[in-house]
């Protein structure tokens, strides 16, 4: 099957405004659903994208096949983004999938649908996103009609940042797997800060709960101990958030013992200093902001955004091996790295609100990092820098106000400890059967008031 593309996806992002007329709409897609006889569910929505993408990999020897004037690709389906699903209308529906070719390259592709439930043809398909970097993105007019615009000249807002200030609800919701005896789950609570004013409005819980603080970073962490009654609990909780943009802020000088430190999973020194040195090889006299700043550079022109492998353990060494990641690798290598060259640095983990549309589903966690520099706390953002390229200025000593962070640091040591010891870093439910861990279905969604 060949899928008519835009000849000039694959061109490099700068190139990128000679696409697309932004003017002139491609698709249409909204979100408000026009009135049908029969409502169709997100749930059908995903089965029709599910089921077109299996009957066309049925037909390519177990691949989905693209081709277009500059692109072959035999694809594999990695996951539907239930986030983005949406009824645009009558008969007309909108999905966006990442499908991954043999050499690990990630594709995000958008498809809009017609027909009914069971019954689903593609009408177009494109091409989102390469590894995370997107080729346009999508804007809401006057008229309520999204159109797709390139990423060159699109406002800030159309790339991720909101600045000054954003407040939102964020709903953090799982449901409990079988349980035949008795288990444990540890959730992250987020706290209020300079940069953050969090309220609990409403909370619904499983089991026997009781609140844990975690003594080095000031983490406040949730655990439940949970038995066979507790099966397929719903388990709820959403916040009022109040967030300020955050940019580079003065501090007492941290504890060095602390964030210059070596853990298993960001080591220091060895190569790890050995690539510092190379890259700060010009740099040995000058400061540790114009340093970091280097460091920052480097993990960006050589580090690519994909999710294989082992990737989202935040593991430094996976990261220096593999030279891929996500951003729990981009940051846990900068860590490193800063940290071998003397720089301060720590961890953080929450979640990024889309800032081109005001309500759905949020794409799981993020993390970012600090580091210490000049009688301040610096946050960057390496991964999204690396996706935006326009934007990797700002990244470098801003993180914006669409966030909610939900702990600092790594390695937390916490009473009762799980069976697989320290945790690395907490963003969705830990949760322990038999001391075996086990992933928990969790879903985030938000509303920007």
């Amino acid at each position: 099957m060949k899928i008519a593309l835009l000849p000039q996806l694959l061109l490099f992002v700068v190139l990128l405004s000679a696409c697309t007329d932004e003017t002139k709409p491609i698709e249409t897609k909204k979100l408000e659903s026009a009135p049908t006889k029969a409502k169709v569910s997100i749930a059908e929505v995903e089965e029709g994208i599910r089921a077109h993408i299996k009957n066309e990999t049925d037909a390519n020897d177990g691949y989905f096949h693209i081709e277009t004037d500059t692109l072959d690709l035999n694809l594999k389906l990695v996951r539907v983004h239930t986030e983005y699903l949406s009824v645009l209308g009558p008969k007309s529906y909108f999905a966006c999938v990442d499908l991954a070719d043999s050499t690990g390259d990630v594709y995000d592709v958008d498809f809009f649908l017609k027909g009914e439930p069971g019954n689903m043809n593609v009408s177009q398909t494109t091409v989102h996103k390469l590894n995370g970097k997107p080729y346009y993105t999508w804007k809401k007019g006057d008229d309520k009609v999204w159109r797709r615009v390139p990423v060159t000249g699109a406002t800030s807002d159309l790339l991720g940042v909101i600045e000054g200030n954003d407040h939102f609800t964020f709903r953090y919701a799982l449901q409990l797997p079988k349980i035949e005896n008795t288990a444990q789950m540890w959730i992250p609570i987020p706290q209020s800060d300079e940069f953050q004013t969090i309220e609990l409005v409403e909370a619904k819980r499983s089991g026997s709960m009781q609140i844990l603080t975690e003594p080095v970073y000031g983490n406040t962490i949730q655990y439940f101990e949970l038995n066979s009654e507790n099966s397929g609990d719903s388990v709820v909780f959403v916040y009022d958030v109040r967030r300020t943009e955050k940019g580079p802020y003065a501090a007492p000088k941290p504890d060095l013992d602390l964030y210059l430190t070596s853990s298993l999973l960001l080591p220091t020194g060895g190569r790890f200093s050995v690539i510092a040195d190379s890259v700060l090889a010009l740099k040995q006299n000058e400061s540790n902001l114009m340093k970091a700043r280097a460091l920052y550079d480097y993990i960006i022109d050589n580090l690519r955004y994909a999710k294989q492998g082992k990737y989202g353990t935040g593991d430094a060494n996976y990261a220096c091996d593999s030279r891929s990641g996500n951003c729990t690798e981009f940051h846990s290598l900068f860590i490193s790295l800063a940290r071998s060259s003397g720089i301060p640095a720590r961890f953080a983990i929450g979640a990024a609100i889309p800032s081109n549309r005001d309500n759905g589903g949020v794409d799981g966690y993020h993390c970012w990092a600090e580091f210490y520099a000049e009688g301040k706390w610096w946050p960057v953002d390496i991964s999204e820098g690396n996706k935006y390229t326009a934007l990797a200025t700002y990244y470098f000593g801003h993180h914006p106000a669409n966030r909610i962070e939900f702990t600092r640091g790594r390695d937390f040591e916490v009473d009762p400890r799980p069976a697989a010891g320290s945790i690395p870093f907490l963003a969705y439910p830990l949760f322990e059967k038999d001391g075996q861990e086990i992933k928990v279905k969790t879903k985030f969604t938000f509303k920007r008031y």
